[in-house]
């Protein structure tokens, strides 16, 4: 019976091994291939395969090499943060008032909104977190506190993540658009509006009908060319620092069906502010000075007030909801903030560097040589992170044997039929998820940096890559 046991046993692994040298000789010939292509002529490219639930090295290509990871630089922000801060943890604005209180119902003092870096407060993706639905909140909560009038501010407190509110590294062509916004310890609808479009003859400029929501302190210039159709969106906003004045340049196809863009807030704080202000003065309760924020107060050399009365506590979703719309829409404000949260869970001044500092820390405890995962952010936007495939996949690895494990894997999007996180930057193309290859889990990174030509070819030739996992 026990020489049985062990002949089924022997069967049993000769399979896999089997199993395992075909997939890896598949794989060989398909990343051969790839990287003979005259795409890749002058392009890096890397491929780390590995077994999801032992860790075992399935297939490797150029492994240790340092590549831009793009978005795919997510799945580690994402994870560290599950590992962190734990799928169930929730951010907390409070909102309340300093001053006192009249007779009269006047309030003698400021109504203060003091963010905790929640960055889906005024968000459309949750309906609990919906802008309409939190300003209702707020306007209860003042109501029930029996004020009437407001002889003072309304204040937009920002200050739990400083003032530098772009990660170093990004560049200017990105931070004037909706996927460059930057962090800030209050976020409103996801620190982004949309300004409405006009296209006409080709080579004169777009015209700008509106925007969503009005936007009555800002103007904008449009340089934007009317471009020949099938050319696409190539539109960029530019606001200067300190400015007011917002330049849109580039290119917008003629044939764009949404005829629109999204452009990032300059101070989403001083914005949450200004629409509660907006509020309540079209129900009555005015307010005698203007809108403010931390940064505008701080220009005039001025401190924000604390709050000496609270009135109410607006939780975020949970850390799982939020990770998984960060994940599945790829937004980097979601990641930066999660990055600047993580150091300021630990103690440390939440910053971007000190966010970093934390994750690579975290790593190295667990084995992992920080100078593979060598990075300036938490999104992938700035081209300058360098992490190696293997250092992504071995941490995509360590999530598998994680209770929330399936939380993340829900977060990930859908791609050629394999549940994986893409990313995109200039001439950057990557991929990093997971997929079951003869029922063994699989897990794996491929990144292919300076490529030539078309992204969506070189999407498809990566897909030939992966189809090997299936």
């Amino acid at each position: 019976m026990k020489i049985k046991q062990i002949w089924l046993v022997s069967l049993v692994l000769i399979a896999g091994n089997t199993f395992g040298q075909a997939l890896s000789q598949n794989l060989q010939s398909a990343f051969s291939r790839l990287q003979a292509d005259s795409q890749c002529s002058y392009a890096s490219v890397s491929l780390t395969v590995l077994d999801a639930k032992t860790g075992e090295p399935v297939f490797t290509a150029n492994p240790n090499m340092g590549l831009a990871t793009a978005s795919t630089l997510k799945t580690i922000t994402t994870i560290t943060a599950f590992n962190l801060l734990g799928k169930d943890f929730q951010y907390q604005t409070q909102f309340g008032y300093s001053g006192a209180i009249s007779a009269d119902g006047t309030l003698n003092g400021d109504v203060i909104i003091k963010g905790a870096g929640d960055p889906t407060l005024g968000s459309w993706r949750y309906e609990s977190m919906h802008e309409n639905h939190i300003l209702g909140l707020m306007v209860d909560a003042l109501q029930k506190a029996g004020i009437k009038k407001i002889n003072g501010r309304i204040i937009g407190d920002d200050a739990i993540f400083g003032s530098q509110s772009i990660p170093e590294g990004w560049i200017w062509m990105d931070v004037g658009n909706y996927y460059g916004a930057g962090t800030s310890g209050l976020c409103w609808r996801e620190n982004q509006f949309d300004i409405k479009l006009k296209t006409g003859s080709i080579g004169s400029a777009v015209t700008v009908l509106h925007t969503v929501p009005a936007m009555p302190y800002l103007s904008f210039k449009s340089e934007l060319l009317n471009a020949p159709a099938n050319t696409g969106d190539n539109a960029y906003a530019f606001l200067p620092i300190g400015g007011k004045t917002m330049y849109l340049r580039g290119t917008y196809a003629i044939d764009q069906d949404k005829k629109r863009i999204a452009a990032a807030l300059p101070d989403p704080a001083y914005e949450a502010a200004f629409r509660l202000m907006d509020t309540l003065k079209r129900l009555g309760i005015l307010a005698s000075n203007d809108a403010e924020s931390t940064t505008t107060l701080a220009a005039k050399g001025v401190a924000s007030p604390l709050i000496t009365t609270n009135l109410t506590s607006i939780l975020s979703p949970r850390l799982s909801q939020i990770i998984y719309w960060l994940n599945q829409k790829s937004i980097n404000l979601y990641a930066e903030q999660l990055l600047k949260t993580i150091a300021w869970k630990a103690g440390k001044q939440p910053s971007t560097s000190n966010g970093v500092a934390v994750e690579q820390d975290f790593w190295k405890n667990r084995g992992i040589d920080p100078h593979s995962l060598n990075i300036v952010d938490g999104s992938g936007l700035a081209p300058g992170d360098r992490v190696t495939t293997l250092t992504m996949a071995t941490i995509l690895q360590s999530a598998k044997k994680e209770t929330w494990f399936p939380d993340f894997y829900e977060s990930l999007p859908t791609y050629n039929d394999i549940k994986m996180k893409s990313g995109t930057i200039l001439n950057v193309l990557t991929y990093a998820g997971y997929h079951t290859y003869k029922g063994r889990d699989l897990c794996f990174s491929i990144m292919v940096n300076n490529f030539s030509g078309s992204s969506k070819a070189m999407k498809e030739k990566i897909f030939r890559v992966l189809d090997e996992l299936k």
